[in-house]
């Protein structure tokens, strides 16, 4: 067993889950940054005799992981490697209660608004003029403004709105002064993110502003691109669509999440919408920004899917041929509307309809790519790994989507642009040369 001493105390800063979750570790790092501590993120080193856990709970795979995260750092304490381990995070918010029971070996446990409780905690002041302020965890080049917080949606499958609250805008003013701090240190590409990015301004200005949002960001000095993720399909508006064929650094890229292909399941899942309305949407954001790539993700095995409303969501993939899409098998979720339903699919068939789902997408990827393979595109490259330089186009955002691949052999700057001619495809990655 090691042996406790008297040591300075250094921060570790693990993060879970989703980039929402990513910027809100990044905000409690430039805090405790700014009260002068000595603090980390991810640290591959056991040096660290402070650790704050930020935790997903928005599946039951994510749980896992959350609490097989928690119990590896409690094991560290209890062999005397850590001196404090405090949980915060989604997971933390929603099960705070039964959590104490279960680990009382925690030191302390923080819902997802309570910032500066555990700042107090730490010893530390929160900081109003750092307000804003972002020490990226991410490469320098990319960062993600999350312009909202929380979710008003009636979503029967969904959790978020128990962990996170309701929807809850940033103003245009604040997120643009964060905007040009990033660009100030070398950020070139915005991803915004949101729970749901289409209801954004409704709180604060009486409508949807996403538009005069995305607008006033494109005008920020040295911000090449800006990423839209995570827009909701009911009430989408459409002026969006506009600002992205009208601006150059306004990436033509969508990330939708649709969740079926049934308008019976989408009444079921409360979404607010039908297929019908929804393919209408996909004609007219495809007719008015042509070359927009389209992500989606959707849901298999929700209480009440029959195989017949499954096959319509099969059909709905192939014949709106998502340029790229992931699939989730339903998560039973407590004090969701879905948890009232019993969970009557068995999770055997859940994943036979997420991996014919994959399938049919594989295919229709392969297609897509192959059609780029002669084609020249303007490439930013986020690192180098084992004989690839590796960037993204602007079809592409980080961790999720498609890869440029490029010889190490031949000279890239990473955080930078080029221009790559793409020579090979597969299903989910390009190779090229830079041209």
């Amino acid at each position: 067993m090691k042996t406790k001493g008297v040591r300075t105390n250094k921060i570790n800063i693990v993060t879970l889950g989703c980039s929402k979750n990513l910027v809100d570790s990044e905000v409690l790092f430039t805090q405790l940054k700014g009260n002068g501590m000595d603090v980390t993120h991810e640290s591959k080193k056991d040096d660290a005799n402070i650790v704050v856990i930020n935790t997903c709970g928005f599946i039951d795979n994510a749980k896992e992981e959350s609490i097989n995260t928690i119990l590896r750092y409690v094991d560290a304490k209890d062999a005397g490697i850590v001196d404090k381990v405090y949980v915060t995070g989604c997971l933390s918010h929603r099960y705070k209660d039964e959590l104490e029971v279960e680990m009382p070996t925690v030191d302390a446990w923080f819902g997802t608004n309570e910032l500066p409780r555990m700042l107090k905690t730490l010893r530390a002041d929160y900081k109003h003029e750092l307000v804003g302020e972002r020490l990226l965890t991410t490469p320098a080049h990319y960062a993600y403004l999350k312009i909202a917080e929380g979710c008003d949606r009636p979503c029967s499958f969904c959790a978020i709105p128990l962990m996170r609250g309701g929807h809850v805008s940033r103003s245009i003013d604040d997120l643009v002064t964060e905007a040009k701090s990033l660009a100030r240190r070398g950020t070139k590409e915005l991803i915004l993110i949101a729970q749901d990015l289409t209801y954004y301004g409704l709180d604060l200005y009486k409508k949807r502003n996403l538009a005069d949002l995305i607008n006033q960001l494109a005008d920020v000095e040295g911000i090449d691109w800006i990423r839209l993720q995570y827009a909701y399909p009911s009430g989408f508006p459409l002026e969006v669509l506009d600002v992205m064929r009208e601006s150059s650094n306004v990436c033509h890229y969508l990330d939708m999440p649709l969740q079926t292909g049934s308008t019976e399941l989408l009444k079921l899942m409360r979404r607010g919408i039908t297929r019908e309305k929804t393919e209408s949407l996909i004609h007219t954001i495809r007719d008015r920004v042509p070359d927009i790539t389209l992500r989606t993700t959707l849901i298999v095995g929700h209480p009440g899917e029959t195989d017949a409303m499954f096959e319509e969501t099969y059909d709905f993939v192939e014949r709106m041929r998502f340029d790229r899409l992931g699939v989730f098998t339903y998560s039973h979720e407590e004090n969701t509307h879905s948890f009232s339903m019993p969970d009557d699919i068995p999770a055997d068939i859940k994943q036979e309809r997420a991996d014919a789902l994959m399938e049919v997408q594989q295919g229709i990827s392969h297609e897509l790519n192959q059609q780029k393979v002669g084609q020249t595109y303007k490439v930013l490259f986020d690192r180098k790994e084992g004989g690839y330089f590796i960037g993204r186009t602007e079809a592409d955002s980080p961790e999720v989507d498609n890869e440029v691949l490029v010889p190490a052999s031949q000279y890239v700057r990473l955080g930078d642009f080029a221009s790559v001619k793409i020579n090979r495809a597969e299903e989910f990655d390009l190779y090229g040369e830079v041209f």
